[in-house]
């Protein structure tokens, strides 16, 4: 049995067996991945899919991009497992493995920044805050407050607040120290709280 790579990600070439009725940890489905289980490969896919795919839209912004992205962050998982030295948990790896490709493909494709700078300057009919008032729905202003963070900031938030990270794990998937993962939430937290009121 064979996973194969879709337009929407991997999936089984044939059905799967049944699993067992004991869930296994992230860390014993790495190491069978780097024993070549592939259905290991697809569990660890199937428990990861959503939250990678999310991070990896918030990132990119374009959701083709995302899924394309998807694959080639399990994909490395596949080729790498083995490099796995479990010194952050494989939630945070995969995090870094995605965050790592989504800021690759922002610089490949430099008209992208250029078309963001662009949107950011243009009125959005859609982001009336009448229309926001009336929809009374907090979740969905937030979401909408999150977009227009900085990718610093918006980051950061993100993992803390979407993705359940500590700021421990933040700084190891960011790549920068606690302190300024602190400061980035503290500021973050800050201009969310100007966004709302805005409103």
């Amino acid at each position: 049995m064979s996973i194969v790579r879709t337009h929407m990600g991997w999936a089984a070439a044939s059905p799967a067996r049944a699993v067992a009725t004991e869930t296994p940890s992230d860390e014993l489905l790495i190491r069978r991945i780097a024993d070549g289980d592939q259905l290991a490969m697809r569990t660890l896919f199937a428990r990861h899919r959503v939250a990678i795919y999310r991070w990896l839209l918030r990132l990119v912004g374009d959701e083709a991009l995302a899924e394309d992205l998807l694959s080639d962050v399990f994909l490395d998982v596949w080729r790498k497992a083995a490099t796995f030295e479990a010194r952050s948990s494989v939630s945070t790896w995969l995090l870094a493995i995605a965050r790592y490709k989504a800021l690759s493909a922002r610089r490949s494709q430099p008209h992208a920044e250029l078309n963001d700078e662009l949107a950011s300057t243009v009125a959005d009919p859609a982001d009336d805050p009448e229309l926001v008032l009336q929809k009374k729905n907090r979740a969905e202003l937030l979401r909408q407050s999150l977009v227009k963070l900085s990718l610093e900031h918006g980051e950061v938030i993100d993992l803390v607040y979407y993705h359940g990270e500590s700021v421990k794990e933040v700084a190891e998937i960011v790549g920068i120290n606690e302190a300024t993962v602190k400061t980035r939430i503290f500021y973050a937290r800050k201009k969310l709280a100007e966004f709302v009121a805005a409103v």
